[in-house]
């Protein structure tokens, strides 16, 4: 087996995750010697390493403007096997045809986009908890129907996470609901052809929440456009939100797990880069559909995975993130 090979295979599970908590290259090289098969130089490791995080199908990726090696985050997938763009991306296949270049960027402003989703619900409290596993290429395609990209918790006035909370308690003394769920759907562009398919995925992923959302990275500058979803969200609730970015700042974003784990400074830095529109307010129920949650909850491991977390919250009394 070739070093570089066998460091692909030992690599992912030395590495770590974040950038913040890179490895320096005379300790990545200790580490993985112990689990290599061969005698090799450490100039040889250094070699490879410099060479592989050049790479972008390598495990191993170089904090930029500093020293160290972190773990790089998923490859892209191919288009044939990516169930989770057909989600992000209304599901036409065709779009791309067998332009491997158009899939990639597609896919990245997809990953940079739910990053920063992420990172943007962090800071206004609202507990994200993304779903994965029913969009996995051997799922069935009803789940584009059946599952949001990310249910969003608000704890509603209920405190800071890690710290007793009489709030929430009284909430569970008082009968009231301690938290809401917002499905969220997300997309890069909006535009005339597709509105339809993405806002009714939107309300039909929804159903069993609270309250139901779209997200575009891209403004709505369209003014027709904008009627439209404001007469769709008068009949059926579903708010639609832009987060005002071009495709050039979408593209000039630092990478997914870059934009994940920013310090405070550099997170701040790229909210300002939003110019956040709520085209359409969603409108909130006042409870959980059960009876459509009883109908999806065996169909993916991940929505017990969601209430066994929220059910730690509420017997501990301190609003946790879902780690």
């Amino acid at each position: 087996m070739s070093l570089r090979h066998q460091l692909n295979t030992v690599l992912p599970d030395i590495l770590p995750a974040s950038p913040k908590e890179a490895i320096k290259g005379t300790e990545l090289i200790r580490l993985v010697r112990m689990r290599l098969d061969g005698n090799y130089s450490d100039a040889s490791l250094r070699y490879h390493f410099s060479i592989m995080s050049c790479d972008p199908g390598s495990a191993i990726a170089k904090v930029e403007k500093g020293q160290g090696y972190y773990r790089r985050t998923a490859a892209v997938p191919a288009l044939a096997g990516a169930q989770e763009l057909l989600s992000m991306t209304q599901g036409r296949l065709d779009d791309f045809g067998s332009d491997q270049e158009a899939v990639d960027l597609a896919m990245l402003r997809v990953k940079k986009f739910r990053a920063i989703v992420h990172r943007w619900c962090e800071i206004n409290r609202r507990q994200p908890f993304v779903f994965r596993e029913p969009f996995k290429a051997t799922s069935p395609m009803g789940n584009l129907w059946k599952f949001p990209e990310v249910m969003l918790v608000d704890w509603e006035g209920a405190g800071e996470e890690e710290s007793s909370n009489t709030i929430l308690r009284l909430k569970q003394t008082l009968n009231l609901p301690p938290f809401r769920l917002c499905a969220g759907r997300l997309r890069v562009q909006a535009n005339i052809h597709t509105f339809r398919e993405d806002f009714f995925q939107a309300l039909s992923a929804s159903v069993w929440a609270n309250s139901g959302e779209l997200f575009y990275a891209t403004r709505i500058d369209d003014e027709a456009l904008t009627d439209a979803f404001r007469k769709l969200n008068a009949t059926f609730g579903v708010g639609v939100t832009s987060f005002g970015l071009s495709l050039e700042q979408l593209d000039d974003l630092p990478r997914p797990a870059d934009i994940l784990n920013a310090h405070p400074r550099e997170t701040e830095a790229l909210m300002e880069r939003l110019d956040i529109n709520r085209v359409a307010a969603a409108h909130t129920r006042p409870h959980l559909d059960w009876a459509a949650l009883d109908a999806i909850r065996n169909d993916s491991e991940e929505v017990e995975q969601l209430f066994n977390w929220l059910s730690e919250s509420l017997n501990s009394g301190v609003n946790k993130s879902f780690e």
